[in-house]
């Protein structure tokens, strides 16, 4: 059979109208049970958690292949929220207006097509699985701290366990050798071949997540905020506790590495925001969705940012740039102080933030990758509803086993700039989809309208563009690892995903 290039040209274009995709998500069987308060936690849930507990000092500090901000946190912090303003007031024009699951990859299928739905979706793959690796591996490290404060009580394998048994098998190979010791000594071999080293905690931690989100969306968003109150409480304390203690001298130099610094903590605390947008992915269960997506989202963004800056500014005011514990910035910084009861107390509220944001992570993968089933990318299996729960059981079981499979290999900084580079992408194309559908549907009905277009769409294009390219140019594994999974995800389209739309077609 020839090869029709006008064809195939149509095929991979091929756009979905928002009528269309309105009218699937009406035969869809969701409950709606979520009202803005409800939005604002899962929101808080996401955003609150990782960025804050644990990625905020490599930010300020800097990691293994980047540079710190020091105080100059707290500019990076505003660029990084102007960055993600912008797309949110996108993203809330489109959740008013097509509030279904999916979010970016079905803005995108509704603007520029078959290809391009699949790539997004391909890369929100990449954006919040990876995201759940990271938070499980930070969870994980936050958990074994909490039980060593009760090491008077617990039993000596509860307070340190093995190395094999709580961390992925390149982490292990590292302590051991730190310790003097030779790991092929230490590390068990299954059917004498395999090293065997789990991260049973996060793994663990992974599995009772999707329990959760099987059992239904309304539970899990009680549950979310639940843990927001407790982590909120803890953060506030920190803040409180910490206003006693700020050197101002530790604010000198204020930008020890200049605007490169600046740049760099912006795109690692941008971590910090992803999961924002994990609010759209609710929007086939959210009442009144035109209404309260877009409160959900910008309340979301505002309440976040300031949050984050006070905690930045107490943080480098009670500790030296030098002397950031990057694993856990804020509980050592508090236990420097000598208040270590305080220090316990943010090691709870860290362990229920960091569920939290896992809870919304994997409620975000599961809803994208029902949406993308449900477009025929994906196994028509996926589509499958709970007959009990009203939940993609399915797909959220199939998400959790590979999050808990990817949690024994992922490295925790890596997996965080990955999952930036993935955040950056969708953001970037949902600005870019709003000025589309502007232009070929100009009086189509908009409860919500991003104001002073075409400027706004332009300036979130620059800004998440911007620092994107520059973290291309400045960061080693990720910066390779982001473009191979770009190609993977051609790859898998047009071998895979190509024939079968045309196939069902």
């Amino acid at each position: 059979m020839s090869f029709n290039l006008s064809e195939f040209k149509n095929n991979i274009l091929s756009k979905k109208t928002p009528d269309e995709i309105l009218q699937t998500a009406r035969e869809a069987k969701l409950k709606k049970t979520l009202g803005v308060f409800d939005l604002i936690m899962l929101g808080i849930g996401a955003v609150i958690g990782t960025g804050i507990f644990t990625i905020i000092g490599v930010a300020a500090a800097g990691g293994p292949e980047s540079v710190g901000a020091g105080p100059a946190l707290v500019i990076s912090m505003i660029i990084a929220m102007f960055a993600c303003l912008f797309s949110a007031l996108c993203y809330s024009e489109f959740a008013s207006m097509m509030p279904v699951a999916g979010s970016s990859y079905t803005y995108t299928y509704a603007t520029m097509g078959e290809f391009m739905a699949w790539m997004i979706g391909w890369i929100l793959m990449l954006e919040y699985a990876i995201g759940n690796i990271t938070v499980a591996s930070a969870w994980s490290g936050y958990f074994l701290e909490f039980l060593k404060g009760f090491s008077h009580i617990l039993p000596s394998w509860a307070v340190n366990p093995p190395v094999y048994l709580v961390n992925d098998y390149r982490t292990a190979v590292s302590i051991y050798q730190n310790m003097g010791l030779n790991p092929n000594d230490h590390i068990p071999l299954l059917f004498n071949c395999i090293p065997f080293a789990i991260n049973l905690p996060s793994i663990l931690l992974i599995i009772i997540i999707t329990i959760l989100l099987v059992r239904g969306i309304n539970e899990s968003a009680k549950t979310a905020a639940v843990m927001v109150f407790i982590k909120l409480a803890v953060i506030f304390l920190f803040i409180f506790a910490g206003l006693h203690y700020i050197k101002p001298e530790n604010w000198t130099p204020f930008a020890p590495n200049g605007w490169h610094g600046i740049i760099s903590g912006a795109f690692i605390i941008f971590f910090a925001y992803v999961g924002f947008d994990a609010i759209s992915t609710a929007a086939e269960e959210t009442k009144k969705p035109q209404r309260n997506l877009p409160r959900g989202l910008i309340g979301t963004l505002v309440i976040c940012t300031i949050i984050y800056i006070i905690t930045a500014l107490v943080l480098t005011g009670i500790v030296p740039i030098s002397e950031i514990n990057i694993m856990a910035p804020i509980s050592a910084a508090m236990s420097s102080t000598g208040n270590n009861w305080v220090a316990g107390l943010i090691s709870i509220g860290a362990l229920a933030g960091l569920t939290s944001v896992l809870l919304v992570y994997q409620l975000g993968t599961t809803r994208i990758l029902y949406a993308m089933s449900r477009d025929g990318f994906l196994p028509k299996k996926f589509q499958e509803i709970h007959p009990k729960y009203s939940t993609p059981h399915i797909i959220t079981w199939v998400s959790g086993i590979l999050v808990a499979i990817g949690a024994l290999f992922m490295d925790l900084n890596v997996s965080a700039e990955l999952c930036n580079f993935g955040t950056f992408t969708s953001f970037t194309i949902v600005c870019i989809a709003v000025l589309i559908l502007r232009k070929v549907e100009p009086n189509r009905r908009r409860p919500f309208k991003v104001p002073f277009i075409p400027l706004f769409p332009i300036l979130g294009v620059l800004f998440c563009g911007g620092l994107m390219a520059y973290s291309l140019l400045n960061l080693g594994t990720s910066a390779i690892l982001f473009p191979l999974w770009i190609v993977l995800g051609i790859i898998i389209y047009f071998v895979y995903c190509y024939p079968k739309m045309r196939k069902e077609n």
